[in-house]
């Protein structure tokens, strides 16, 4: 086991890094955090292990895995503030420094295969609790965008109870260019048709803008909407939930 005490630590600066999209495009890290998501993935750890953070109070959980058995996983023993700095979302269990996997780029060409989900999201909490739901009404993959946040985000993986560790991801360049050049794409938006009325084709995409600006000036898009009573509109992964049970309706 190997302690570390100080701030100045390259380990240490590099895990403060990863609490961010830019330090885990950087460094080509992330750190799961979550007792029951780690439990979870340790049952079937299909991401590279790169480190195993603890603090004082905390025993290993790699060095007793038969993982440990085919790979040397160095674990790192920090003091508890500096662990609580590494430990974002305030989980106060082991963190898994893990090695994300490349996301391999949509085939442009390709035609909607069951319910795809586009998300240009760039607030990690939004980005999470979609997937949630789209992994809940069994979408069949998640698209992101250049404008979207790190789907290893520390506070996306949390929203999305581990779905992001679990859905299929692509990616693609800027949303608005992409709506040029593919007609089948579904936006939910205020004036849009029902989607409790909508017949939803077996294979659409669905995508889902963020607070405030939405869609507006994009043109191209078929839209949807989620009726309302009493206020003017719902939060958006609100009403994407309820647009994908509304698919899940349709096609069980």
């Amino acid at each position: 086991m190997i302690e570390i005490s100080s701030k100045t630590n390259d380990h240490f600066r590099r895990w403060m890094d990863l609490a961010n999209s830019r330090g885990i495009k950087k460094h080509g890290e992330f750190i799961l955090m979550g007792e029951k998501l780690i439990q979870e993935f340790m049952l079937n750890p299909n991401f590279t292990i790169k480190a195993e953070i603890v603090h004082e109070d905390l025993k290993s959980v790699t060095l007793t895995h038969p993982i440990s058995k085919t790979k040397r996983i160095p674990v790192f023993k920090l003091p508890k503030a500096l662990f609580n700095e590494i430990d974002v979302v305030g989980t106060h269990y082991n963190l898994l420094v893990l090695e994300p996997k490349a996301l391999e780029p949509l085939d442009s060409s390709a035609k909607a295969q069951g319910l795809e989900v586009i998300a240009p999201l760039g607030d990690p909490s939004n980005l999470g609790a979609l997937v949630r739901s789209a992994l809940a009404f069994k979408a069949s993959k998640i698209i992101l965008t250049e404008e979207s946040c790190s789907p290893y985000h520390p506070k996306a993986i949390k929203a999305s109870a581990g779905a992001l560790l679990k859905l299929p991801l692509v990616k693609i360049g800027k949303f608005t260019e992409f709506v040029q050049t593919h007609s089948d794409i579904y936006a939910l938006d205020m004036k849009g048709e029902n989607v409790a009325k909508f017949n939803w084709p077996k294979n659409v995409r669905l995508v889902i803008g963020e607070e405030g600006p939405g869609f507006s000036g994009i043109k191209g898009l078929n839209r949807l909407s989620v009726p309302t009573d009493g206020v003017e509109s719902l939060n958006a992964t609100v009403a994407a939930s309820i647009a994908l049970f509304s698919y899940a309706q349709k096609h069980p």
